[in-house]
């Protein structure tokens, strides 16, 4: 058996995942921002504006209360409500269209964040992919990536109109008295930044915990789902069903413990602001005993800092709530910074066909040693065979041809050139490569054929199946080739499925053809027809065929065998 999952970064579970502290990941994620920079600054503007508005209404309700009670105030009553009127307006038109601005980043950059991941993902497979649970992969592209929503839209605008708007009600309450200003500081920093950060450490790493729980929680029960012919066969629906339950209180358990601690945060923070409030009350009152303020600055100061604590009262909401998103953040960019195991390659010469060989290759998967020394001729216009037992490193020789991994020791080469130094698309293009398993979309049986060829007729696609004696089946079905094949292609046998992948192969229309068991899930009959075709096809192809078929060999020019990854 070999271990694919072993030559990657990303193993089983979550992989080796990067330590950041939340100020580095703030960092990184608002990095992503840049191309939306106009919207974040007019979303800021607006935001500001909104909270002095909404603000300035209970300055100005203050200042018409001195005026009723006959203390003098800069400007009339009626202007004093007619602005309030105005603010009250403006309040819901700036409100309006900060969210609007912040949600159309959020989701702007949500699209874009998607595609990153997918480039990703693409860079990575299939070595860094192939021991990565698929619940897991999941969990990252859907709700992980949504989570990021709660950092775009409401943190990073918000941050910074708290930031400006608690310095402009500083100086403002400053302007009475240097020490309202500054107790008022005090307060706002308690709030906006103290008891966030303090909840922060709380939390300690239950919000990475729960994303990673959820996760796991993903991959079993996509897990269950695939193999549920075999739990109802084996009476292992009980078994599978408590472990999932155990796994979903155990998630619960997280959920809610972050929940206590969210509602702790609301508890302590409404605290403290009633206590700033009293401070406020008070401070201003004994400045006002000692002549140090007028009456004025009593009422005033007072009812400013009571309606100004809403940009950081939205921070501090943040403190719980955010882990689960700086979590989020953290596997969303551990597979945007993932390194490939091989690098693309763009910019050299295309090169033609000619043949292809191996010289002294090892490999091995971690510290255990796949191939030894394997080297091979395979000659253009040959049918070359690869037999030995599972396990002896024949579907690893192949996948070194496409150079989904690099070779440890030796060159494997392409008309005479390492397959390290050819485009990666001309290599690809050179060659058409079926694996053991045949995967196919929930889609039509000609779209999961087009992938190998997006712009191919119906008569190729004809063509192609007939070659792989799948053609007559697919007409027996009552839409043929607009058939669906369901999700995984659970509608067909194995048989029919690799059928179709080797349509696919056929359709690829490649000069190299490597081929990985092939015929394994065929009978002798269809085994025979589609040898056949391949021995009638092979004018301009060269074909390796691998199998621990003896009866597949039958068509080979020169047949190889591994044993333990030696060649013989």
């Amino acid at each position: 058996m070999e271990h694919p999952a072993e030559a990657g970064g990303l193993q089983k579970g979550e992989g080796i995942m990067k330590k950041r502290n939340h100020w580095k990941l703030m960092l990184q994620l608002s990095g992503l921002v840049k191309p939306l920079s106009g919207y974040m600054v007019l979303a800021v503007l607006m935001g500001l504006a909104g909270h002095l508005c909404a603000t300035f209404i209970t300055v100005f309700a203050g200042f018409a209360l001195l005026a009723g009670l006959g203390e003098p105030v800069p400007v009339s009553i009626t202007l004093l409500f007619i602005c309030m009127g105005g603010f009250a307006i403006m309040r819901g038109i700036l409100r309006y269209g900060e969210q609007a601005c912040n949600h159309f980043i959020a989701f702007k950059l949500l699209a874009l964040i998607r595609d990153k991941v997918f480039l990703a993902l693409r860079r990575l497979c299939p070595a860094k992919l192939e021991g990565k649970e698929k619940g897991s992969l999941i969990s990252v592209i859907t709700s992980d990536i949504e989570l990021l929503e709660v950092f775009y839209a409401h943190t990073i605008s918000p941050a910074l109109i708290a930031l400006l708007f608690c310095t402009g009600i500083s100086l403002f309450l400053g302007s009475y008295h240097p020490v309202l200003g500054i107790l008022a500081m005090v307060f706002f920093l308690i709030v906006g930044i103290v008891i966030p950060m303090a909840v922060s450490g709380l939390n300690g790493q239950a919000g990475m915990r729960f994303r990673t729980m959820s996760g796991s929680l993903s991959s079993f029960v996509l897990d269950s789902l695939r193999g549920l012919p075999e739990i109802l066969q084996y009476h292992a629906g009980d078994k599978r069903m408590k472990e999932m339950r155990e796994q979903t209180e155990a998630l619960c358990i997280e959920e809610a413990r972050m929940k206590k601690l969210s509602g702790w945060n609301t508890a302590v923070t409404n605290t403290v602001i009633w206590v700033a409030d009293l401070a406020m009350l008070f401070v201003s009152a004994w400045l006002f005993w000692n002549g140090m303020v007028e009456f004025e600055g009593v009422v005033i100061s007072t009812l400013t800092l009571m309606s100004s604590f809403g940009p950081v009262v939205a921070l501090a909401a943040l403190g719980s709530t955010l882990q689960n998103t700086f979590a989020a953040g953290n596997r969303v960019l551990d597979i945007l910074e993932e390194l490939p195991v091989t690098e693309e390659i763009k910019g050299r010469e295309t090169i033609e066909f000619s043949g292809a060989g191996a010289e002294k290759v090892s490999f091995s998967y971690g510290q255990e040693e796949i191939l030894h020394k394997v080297s091979l001729d395979i000659p253009r216009g040959a049918v070359v065979g690869i037999q030995g037992k599972s396990g002896s490193g024949k579907s690893t020789l192949l996948k070194l041809f496409m150079r989904f991994w690099e070779t440890g020791k030796g060159e494997v080469k392409i008309s005479g050139c390492s397959v390290d130094k050819i485009n990666t698309a001309n290599l690809r293009n050179m060659e058409s490569f079926m694996t053991q398993e045949t995967h196919l979309f929930h889609d039509s049986i000609a779209d999961n054929l087009r992938i190998a060829k997006p712009d191919a007729s119906q008569e190729e696609l004809e063509q192609a199946c007939k070659k792989a004696s799948v053609h007559d089946f697919i007409m027996s079905l009552p839409k043929g080739y607009d058939t669906l094949v369901g999700e995984l292609g659970d509608t067909l046998s194995g048989g029919e499925k690799q059928r179709l992948g080797l349509a696919r192969a056929f359709l690829h229309d490649a000069p190299f053809m490597l081929l990985d068991e092939s015929t394994s899930n065929l009978d002798s009959l269809n085994e025979a027809v589609i040898l056949k075709s391949l021995y009638e096809e092979r004018k301009g192809k060269t074909v390796v065929l691998v199998s621990h078929r003896k009866s597949t060999m039958g068509i080979a020019d020169r047949v190889y065998s591994v044993e333990h990854g030696r060649m013989s």
